[in-house]
């Protein structure tokens, strides 16, 4: 099996009616022996902020000492980041031995075939087994409780970040549904770090805690001060540890690392030898692309997958904090079933214009039905036939002095990345 006939094999899984649950995962993972049941995990659920905490969590505990695996989605370049050992994603060739080894399994399973993210977390657990992870930091798909990888027992600490509202149709239509959906990770004799939240949440989670015998944590925001912005770092303190630097500069990054170090705390009572030091290098070393990533500086071109209201939100405070009252080039794309429209009035106060685009996606909205929604809107808007022509269009009215910021959706990233640096000749200014 070759690379590319390993991902048509992965990505042809389709659903064909399975009913959610996780007996399909069980019943995979039980015929490969079990490989989750060898291995530790630090579990990660949340609406926004899940990847950024992860990356957090794992740069930490490989600064540790740690063999440290990471299981995120969505990738953003390639289908491998989505698992990685130390920083460095699986390759080609294991990728490739993995799924020939799973592909008779599941084969095998013909009245009720497991889906595609079925199959990916299972391909996962064999990896991070195989390569012998002292701990792995493993990011939820979708939910919680019937999520794939809620297959594992209690985790060594259990991570719920920032909650809102998304996926309404499959976790329900409000924050406290959605609340109680994710939090099905939590499992007896586990202590949960709880991103800052309102209380009616606060509660679903300190209910669900109380019912199975575990406790939670709040990270506690307040003890978050001295934050300041720039676009290599953002630095602040938290309680007692003072002057991080963190590499990842949205102005929302502070309280995901805060949740990561409240997780680490969580670890250091169970056992795990990290030091401050490796918390600290940890998070200024940490890499986590797309989530206000900045590629290049002249102009300003940032990258954000925000694709729901509170991820929108967030990217819209990042934007003020960097850029004040400075008019910004919009380069767009969305999913069809998100609230586009409410996004997209966020970005009307700082937006000089827009340029709509289609990311590679079967949910996402058409770059001229995007647009017109945002003429409707009253913005100034246009559509563009690919991804690559509108970041063109975009850093042509830009200039050198201006500010691109592409957003709306994760799925369109590496589209995005791959045309800046194509038309800037790979150049990071």
């Amino acid at each position: 099996m070759n690379i590319t006939e390993a991902l048509s094999f992965i990505h042809k899984t389709v659903w064909l009616g399975s009913k959610p649950g996780l007996s399909r995962t069980e019943h995979l993972l039980s015929l490969m022996g079990n490989p989750h049941k060898k291995l530790k995990f630090v579990h990660v659920a949340g609406t926004n902020g899940k990847g950024s905490t992860s990356a957090c969590i794992a740069s930490v505990l490989q600064e540790a000492g740690y063999k440290t695996g990471l299981y995120t989605s969505p990738y953003i370049n390639v289908f491998n980041e989505r698992m990685q050992i130390d920083g460095v994603m699986i390759s080609d060739d294991e990728l490739c031995r993995m799924c020939e080894y799973i592909k008779p399994l599941s084969d095998s399973m013909i009245d009720d075939p497991p889906t595609e993210f079925e199959l990916i977390t299972a391909l996962a657990m064999q990896y991070f087994y195989k390569n012998n992870c002292d701990i792995v930091v493993l990011e939820v798909g979708m939910g919680g409780e019937l999520d794939s990888t809620n297959v594992i027992d209690s985790p060594e600490a259990a991570v719920i970040c920032a909650i809102d509202l998304d996926h309404t149709s499959f976790l329900g239509s409000t924050v406290e549904e959605v609340a109680s959906a994710k939090a099905g990770i939590i499992k007896s004799d586990t202590k949960v770090a709880l991103y800052d939240c309102e209380k009616s949440v606060y509660d679903v989670f300190d209910k669900k805690c109380t019912d199975v015998g575990a406790s939670l944590v709040a990270a506690g925001f307040d003890k978050i001060a001295n934050v300041k912005h720039s676009l290599g770092f953002s630095e602040f303190d938290y309680g007692k540890y003072k002057n991080i630097k963190l590499s990842l500069v949205g102005s929302y990054q502070p309280k995901n690392a805060s949740v990561a170090i409240t997780a680490i705390e969580i670890l250091r009572e169970k056992g795990y030898k990290i030091s401050d030091e490796a918390l600290f290098k940890g998070l200024e070393e940490v890499k986590w692309p797309g989530r206000f990533e900045i590629l290049g500086e002249n102009p300003v071109f940032v990258l954000d997958g925000a694709h729901n209201p509170h991820g929108m939100k967030a990217t819209v405070n990042s934007l003020k904090d960097h850029f004040g009252d400075k008019k910004i080039h919009f380069v767009v794309g969305a999913m069809a079933d998100k609230d586009v429209s409410g996004m997209m009035k966020m970005l009307l106060p700082l937006a000089k214009d827009f340029t709509a685009v289609r990311p590679d996606n079967p949910r996402a909205m058409s770059a001229e039905e995007l647009s017109e929604l945002l003429c409707k809107l009253g913005a100034v808007a246009e559509s563009a036939d690919t991804v690559a022509l509108g970041v063109k269009s975009a850093l042509e009215k830009a200039g050198k002095g201006g500010i691109v910021a592409c957003l709306g959706s994760l799925y369109f990233s590496g589209e995005i990345r791959q045309a800046y640096l194509s038309l800037t000749g790979g150049e990071n200014e």
